[in-house]
């Protein structure tokens, strides 16, 4: 396994295998349902090599770890024992209705958007061949070509069955049955050549013709091709008919009488009830959003640029993602996501200014990856590696972000399709009917949020990362004589007061291995805290036990008090300082109440690490076998 070690840390620190309900993932990131976070290292998870970030959102847990994340899932799976679509256990846990709609959606269309952008990718380069004569449509090419670029979509409710019902805890098989139920061929050839019986509501906006009946019952046919209400509401509905027949059906004849009785009653009140009503409820929303939409397309345009990357890192982008495929299946176009379009082009743009501009050795090496990737879309190794920590780069994409999608909503762009990612994205934006103002104003968006995001950086007031060096020379064995430096260094002083002893005396593998960075570790002799440096204290863990702080000069470091003393949840822990507050060498970070702590059974052995030691030549620890605060601990070759 080429991640076996990472796959093993990262179920480690989300609390072992027994405390995962559940484990999927999107373009960038493990997505955990947890019985109970608390029982997360989610500074250590931060800290690990080969983690960008962990996200809390939702009612997920959220382990960010970038393109290669099918990899590192399958890795984490495999070694976990976990299995898609599994059975999720209740944690006990009171889950917010919003977090409860968030999940599910995400649940429902995540496991299908790298074959969805595929598909349609395919359809937007063949209408762009279209479009500039290199494809007739009537050449066997482009109906190849078309078709495989239709054919996800158009069957979606197969598919969306598959998901829903794994998501539902259902048979997948009844899910994708009832999908293709809906999208029957012959349904389409009687309602296009047969005569209706009689119409329904005559006269209002849900008049309907009956071309057929279900024991008497009159059935409103519809077009249920690309729709995706009608196939997650009916498999919800369907998980509880079946659920209900396990109950009553012996479970000698439960394998095929169970999705006998549960077909037979959810296809024909599919058919009959759901699918009319969520296929209307649909249309009210297409309505409603293009409604909202015509009111001032440049200011939604405006308000989507400016807070998409906001949404993403929320994990509320999933709330928009059923309303834009909505929109295409009743609509045929969605103007809602086109705003957006720039959001991951200003954050690149953002991102190649700070390429530019910076000296930082590690600073550079994130931002080259992090520019490639977000040409093509993805942004989460941008935003949570770079412009996000330092604040004011995230705002400049955003605003530059705002001014693009103000732009698109002006010249009225609009999707036609669920394509690509970045510059993949393109082609989603041409008109079946040729190449209009839309695309135009995609490509000017495009180019005006990541020129804007460039120069708003760049000419900015762009603060370094880099070390400042100091004008001393170093002689062979490391002292100081005067003139220029050789080797820069930074002095992490301890922030306790104890006995010191080596990392690998520590019984928590993760830091006595080295894993998590090299360090010393301290048996406190004091219940306080200090900070070993000038910087920011970028991370306080909730239960108060570990503390992350950021020096001036970039060195990350961690202070992890005892060993599982997370499981205290915060109690006998007083912290002085709040997380994003700035620090001074020597101030009062926390204070404990170490014997009280001692007498629960916890010990107390704290670890004190860099935690980016592999942005560094060395970390040198101190020789002392007891030290004060503010001694030097640790020395940071730069």
């Amino acid at each position: 396994m080429k991640y076996e070690t990472l796959a093993k840390d990262i179920i480690r620190n989300v609390g072992g295998k027994e405390n995962v309900n559940s484990l999927t993932h999107c373009i960038t990131r493990l997505r955990f349902k947890l019985k109970d976070e608390n029982k997360a290292n989610t500074e250590v998870l931060k800290s690990m090599d080969g983690v960008v970030t962990v996200v809390k959102s939702g009612g997920q847990y959220q382990v960010v770890i970038g393109n290669h994340v099918p990899e590192v899932y399958a890795d984490v799976a495999a070694i976990g024992g976990f299995q898609a679509g599994d059975s999720e256990e209740t944690s006990g846990e009171k889950v917010s209705l919003f977090n409860r709609f968030i999940d599910t959606i995400s649940g429902v269309f995540t496991p299908t958007l790298g074959v969805l952008s595929a598909t349609g990718m395919i359809k937007g380069f063949t209408a762009l061949f279209v479009a500039i004569g290199w494809l007739t449509v009537t050449s066997g090419t482009y109906q190849i070509l078309n078709a495989l670029g239709d054919c996800l979509f158009y069957f979606f409710p197969i598919f969306l069955g598959y998901t829903s019902a794994k998501k539902f805890n259902a048979n997948i098989f009844i899910g994708m049955a009832i999908g293709a139920s809906l999208v029957y061929p012959t349904f389409s050839t009687i309602t296009a050549s047969g005569k209706p019986l009689y119409t329904l509501f005559s006269g209002t906006i849900f008049e309907s013709p009956v071309y057929i009946t279900f024991l008497g019952i009159p059935v409103i046919l519809m077009s249920y091709a690309s729709t995706v209400l009608p196939i997650i509401v009916s498999t919800y509905v369907g998980s509880k008919i079946e659920n209900f027949f396990k109950k009553v059906i012996p479970s000698v004849v439960r394998t095929f009488l169970v999705p006998f009785f549960t077909l037979l009653v959810i296809v024909p009140l599919a058919l009959i009830v759901i699918g009319p009503l969520s296929t209307w409820a649909g249309q009210l929303l297409g309505a409603a959003t293009l409604f909202v939409y015509n009111l001032s397309p440049m200011i939604e345009g405006i308000i989507m640029g400016a807070f998409w990357q906001v949404f993403v890192i929320f994990g509320l982008h999933w709330g928009l993602v059923p309303i834009a495929m909505n929109n295409l299946a009743v609509l045929k176009f969605d103007p809602i996501l086109a705003a957006t379009l720039g959001a991951s082009f200003a954050q690149t743009g953002v991102v190649l200014a700070i390429l530019f501009k910076t000296k930082n050795v590690k600073l550079r090496s994130l931002s080259i990856p992090a520019v490639i990737s977000g040409i093509f879309g993805v942004t989460e190794p941008a935003i949570y590696g770079i412009t996000l920590p330092r604040k004011k780069p995230f705002i400049l994409s955003c605003i530059a972000s705002a001014v693009g999608g103000g732009i698109i909503g002006m010249m009225g762009t609009k999707g036609y399709i669920i394509g690509g990612l970045g510059i993949f994205a393109i082609p989603s934006y041409i008109n079946p009917s040729g190449i209009d103002s839309g695309f135009y104003g995609a490509v000017i968006g495009i180019l005006v949020s990541f020129v804007l995001g460039f120069l708003l950086m760049f000419f900015g007031g762009f603060k370094d990362d880099e070390v400042k060096e100091t004008k001393k020379e170093v002689s062979s064995t490391g002292a100081a004589k005067g003139g220029e430096v050789l080797i820069r260094q930074e002095t992490v002083i301890s922030p306790l007061k104890g006995d010191v002893k080596p990392l690998s005396e520590v019984t928590d593998e993760a830091f006595s291995t080295g894993a998590l960075g090299k360090g010393i570790a301290i048996e406190p002799s004091e219940g306080k805290v200090v900070s070993p440096v000038d910087g920011v204290l970028t991370s306080l863990f909730s239960s108060g036990h570990a503390i992350g702080i950021t020096s001036d000069q970039g060195v990350e470091i961690l202070i992890h008090v005892g060993k599982d003393t997370v499981k205290l949840k915060g109690k006998h822990f007083y912290p002085k300082v709040k997380q994003g507050e700035a620090v001074k060498k020597g101030q009062l970070l926390m204070e404990f109440d170490l014997e009280a702590i001692q007498e629960a059974g916890y010990v107390l052995t704290t670890p004190v690490i860099v935690a980016n030691t592999a942005s560094y030549l060395d970390v040198i620890e101190t020789e002392k076998k007891t030290i004060g605060y503010k001694e030097d601990l640790l020395t940071v070759m730069i």
